[in-house]
């Protein structure tokens, strides 16, 4: 193994930590703002079309690799060119021949699930979408590889804005589902484009057979996880699609969005930046067990908080704004899938250690597990209650997601709960008065004060309480500029 630097490997932590989540945190104001228009534009129909196309396209991508992008990330040593070809045809291989079958299949697609002339298109935009996305593997793997995150969120800004721009442009004129589609396209070119500017890379054709052999020994097990996780979620979406109305699919996928935003605007950064630095650290269990408890209070710290804001604040928002209480029905599925989202959060970035260490077969193990539980689960539960037995079965799935933690202590030594209560106590102390106060009166300039006082309170119990733990998260660069400011 190469030596590593393990000081510029904490800085690149800390840096593309810091880097990711704040502007993920950009990022995700822009989707959910967007989203909250859209859902006003559009309706739960529409939305539940195109949660189940998504879904269709999520299935399809988990067969265009085979887990060879992730190799080369968790691999010790630098990838060679002979490596980065190989990955890069190989997927283009699966990719094509996905997209090629998907084209000749997707109207028996939409006869299957009824979908009109526009719900066809949008499967089509998606499926290009999806090829034009597999043309960014090598260039991000690289970046990854560099933990340059600073450079890697750009693309996903553009996309993301492109997207969300275009889909509500769209909307306004009243083109409905193909709104989707057309951002889609959209998006898929941005990002291609912006990728290659900012990480080139000449592509090449060619296959190593002992290259690939080499790399399928890690890449396989590891894409045997994500197909379960594509079994056990998108799967079990378009199973819903043929179960419930479209109307009732469209709930369970608000719900889940708005109750799992904390995890793609936190826990998501986190993983990213942690797969590949872990992979670095594998070599020195202490400093990866600090690296694992520092993550720890990172997702505490903005997770618990983000998470009671949203069931806070979550039926005010329903009842105020016009046009939003067509949603009241799934305000219990959000309450569950809140709760089972706080649990991933700390269960995920373990589960992502697991990984970076190369304990790819016990992941795959818990994957096994929660594929047959959701599979057991769910159907029985909507039998009982609906829609919402989706997330009953979320729920109870849930508890068992304290399993990564107690496995991943017996291969490195890292504190539980000394790098969390201290935020979960703050929450409390936020949440508490706020829920009182909200409770007076729901009129909006009452909630949006509620809001700006649970921010406050929140903020200065985590500053005065927790100041020496927070700083450590904040570049030095960015900490002179703000004592700059104030001289």
């Amino acid at each position: 193994m190469e030596e590593v630097d393990y000081t510029v490997v904490k800085n690149k932590i800390i840096g593309g930590v810091f880097a990711l989540t704040t502007r993920t945190f950009i990022l995700q104001i822009i989707a959910f703002v967007s989203t909250f228009v859209l859902t006003i534009l559009l309706s739960p129909s529409i939305f539940g079309i195109f949660f189940i196309v998504s879904a269709v396209i999520s299935f399809l991508s988990y067969f265009s690799d085979i887990g060879l992008a992730a190799a080369l990330i968790q691999k010790p040593k630098e990838p060679t060119r002979e490596e980065l070809v190989t990955v890069f045809t190989t997927q283009q291989i699966l990719v094509g021949s996905i997209i090629i079958v998907a084209f000749i299949l997707s109207p028996a697609f939409a006869t299957l699930y009824k979908l009109e002339g526009d719900g066809l298109f949008l499967f089509q935009a998606l499926l290009i979408s999806f090829f034009l996305s597999s043309l960014k593997t090598i260039p991000s793997v690289l970046l990854e590889r560099k933990l340059e995150f600073r450079l890697l969120i750009i693309p996903q800004l553009l996309e993301t804005s492109i997207f969300y721009f275009i889909a509500i442009i769209f909307a306004l004129k009243g083109t409905g589902i193909a709104s989707f589609a057309w951002a889609a396209i959209a998006r898929g070119i941005i990002g291609v484009i912006a990728i290659y500017l900012i990480s080139p890379w000449q592509i090449s054709i060619g296959i190593s057979v002992s290259v690939f052999k080499r790399l399928l020994s890690f890449g396989l097990p590891f894409q045997a996880n994500s197909i379960l996780a594509l079994i056990k979620d998108d799967l079990m979406t378009i199973f819903l699609g043929k179960i419930l109305p479209f109307a009732q699919v469209g709930y369970i996928g608000w719900a889940k969005k708005w109750a799992e935003a904390p995890l793609r605007l936190i826990m998501d950064s986190v993983i990213r930046v942690t797969f590949p630095a872990y992979a670095r650290l594998q070599g020195n269990k202490e400093i990866l067990g600090r690296a694992i408890e520092k993550s720890l209070f990172f997702l505490a710290l903005l997770t618990f908080s983000t998470t009671a804001l949203l069931v806070l604040f979550i039926k005010p928002m329903i009842y105020l704004i016009p046009k939003y209480i067509k949603w009241e029905p799934a305000i219990f599925s959000f309450y569950l899938f809140a709760f089972a989202s706080i649990v991933a959060s700390f269960s995920s970035p373990v589960v992502n250690a697991l990984n970076a260490i190369g304990k790819i077969k016990t992941t795959l193990i818990l994957m096994i597990m929660w594929t047959v539980l959701t599979w057991i689960l769910v159907p029985i539960m909507v039998i009982f209650f609906g829609f919402n037995g989706v997330a009953v079965a979320a729920f109870v799935i849930s508890f068992t997601g304290l399993l990564p933690l107690s496995i991943m202590r017996r291969f490195v030594k890292f504190k539980i709960f000394s790098p969390i209560y201290k935020s979960f106590i703050a929450t409390l102390i936020m949440a508490i008065p706020t829920y009182l106060l909200l409770s007076l009166t729901n009129n909006l300039p009452f909630v949006i004060i509620s809001f700006f006082v649970a921010v406050s309170i929140y903020g200065l119990v985590a500053w005065f309480w927790m100041r020496e733990e927070i700083l450590p998260y904040i570049p030095q660069a960015y900490l002179r500029k703000i004592k700059n400011s104030l001289i």
